[in-house]
């Protein structure tokens, strides 16, 4: 079911009504100098601008100080895996990537413009990619089908000097694995010795597999499951990317997969997990279902099935939403005040401890008045932040910047906040 299908008749007129009026879309530009006057004018075009030209074609790190670089994403889709609606078109795919541009204006303060490229072809996304990247801080790569998406994403990021990032990869695997750090915590279990089973070997379940090993998880404890079954090193039909975590078992089924396992991490689709299934797992069983809008166990399901079950969503609607923007705004945002030439792994770890720290804190009165709560404290029902807290601002891009600045691939050693 896509989300629009889940969507109420009065919220999906609401939601194009929104769109549309009062005038059409989501974003639109501003003016940050002055221009009242002709020697504004002079300064801000010819004659004056010709000095910023200068400064820049004799020394290229000069964008950052004389033009809008240094705090501006390019929001790039081909339209190809476009939320739950599949190819839908680059053009289709615009309202979301104008919904990216104001996450990122209003969780990190960062300016962005979104780009469609219609194209199909990996090459040619990645050339033209390349050829207007220059004029950005960072790339942004959203909604692009796997498994192009690995390669555009490489690639990319070997031609360029600024961070190329794919949000349905990292992303979600930094959020991802900071809630798994704190609810392998509440269970009382370790990450080096969690059996890990992980339905979906797509962007997002490759990247947080790979981020978890990153973090300290044993690659022989994780069980990656597609549409035709556990991925095993006898088994051909996988694709380069996910013959990486291809297993040597004799688990075949998700069911097989399940028994005994501490955690499974669900992007794939809706009731694909059952009540039968969750009742062979471990004791303290973590479960991150995070289709949406239909996640893979029902979590009164999986609560009435199992009253030791430590659960997440990627829903507002119920405790601890595995949500994007709880990365994305924060990771750009560190990475752009220290002028960033990539987003490495050390940098994702960085903000994956971050957000589990956090989420170990008293939390914010406007936290529990903006979720209308009494109370919110770390345990089963949170342990991850939320989108909405003010700390995440300070304590994840401060994360971030330390981490380009320690692993070499920051260009100034002190952030410096547009």
């Amino acid at each position: 079911m896509s989300p629009t299908e889940a969507m109420p008749t009065d919220l999906k007129q609401a939601a194009l009504d929104y769109h549309a009026l009062p005038k059409p879309g989501k974003i639109a530009t501003e003016i940050t100098k002055p221009t009242r006057t002709q020697r504004d004018l002079a300064l801000a075009y010819t004659p004056g601008v010709a000095e910023p030209v200068r400064a820049i074609h004799k020394d290229i790190e000069a964008a950052y100080r004389y033009t809008a670089k240094g705090n501006l994403v390019a929001v790039i889709t081909n339209g190809t895996a476009v939320l739950g609606l599949g190819d839908v078109g680059a053009l289709a795919g615009k309202p979301v990537m104008e919904g990216k541009v104001v996450l990122f204006k209003a969780f990190g303060g960062i300016d962005a413009f979104d780009i469609e490229v219609d194209t199909h072809d990996p090459d040619e996304f990645i050339e033209t990619v390349a050829r207007i990247a220059g004029g950005f801080g960072g790339i942004n790569l959203e909604d692009i089908a796997a498994p192009h998406c690995f390669r555009i994403e490489r690639e990319l990021r070997e031609r360029l000097d600024i961070p190329v990032f794919h949000d349905d990869q990292h992303g979600t695997a930094v959020i991802i694995c900071a809630g798994l750090i704190n609810a392998l915590r509440i269970a009382g279990k370790r990450l080096e010795d969690a059996r890990i089973v992980c339905l979906g070997a797509g962007a997002a379940g490759l990247a947080s597999m790979h981020l978890l090993t990153t973090l300290g998880a044993k690659r022989e404890n994780i069980l990656m499951i597609d549409r035709q079954g556990v991925i095993r090193s006898d088994d051909h039909r996988a694709n380069e990317y996910q013959r990486e975590f291809a297993a040597d078992t004799d688990r075949h089924t998700l069911a097989d997969a399940c028994v005994d396992a501490d955690v499974f991490v669900g992007v794939s689709g809706p009731d694909l997990l059952t009540a039968d299934v969750l009742s062979t797992m471990a004791d303290n069983p973590i479960v991150f279902a995070l289709a949406n809008p239909d996640p893979e166990i029902d979590p009164a399901l999986a609560h009435r099935t199992r009253d030791d079950v430590i659960m997440a969503t990627g829903r507002t609607d119920y405790p601890n939403q595995i949500n994007n923007v709880l990365g994305f705004p924060y990771i750009f945002r560190g990475a752009l005040d220290v002028h960033a030439r990539t987003i490495n792994d050390a940098m994702l770890t960085a903000a994956v401890h971050a957000l589990a720290a956090l989420a170990h804190e008293p939390v914010p009165d406007s936290v529990l008045q903006a979720y209308e709560v009494d109370t919110l404290s770390f345990g089963r029902e949170y342990f991850i932040p939320k989108p909405f807290d003010p700390r995440l601002i300070d304590v994840v891009p401060a994360a971030i910047s330390q981490a380009a600045i320690d692993s070499g691939v920051a260009r100034t050693d002190q952030a410096v906040r547009p």
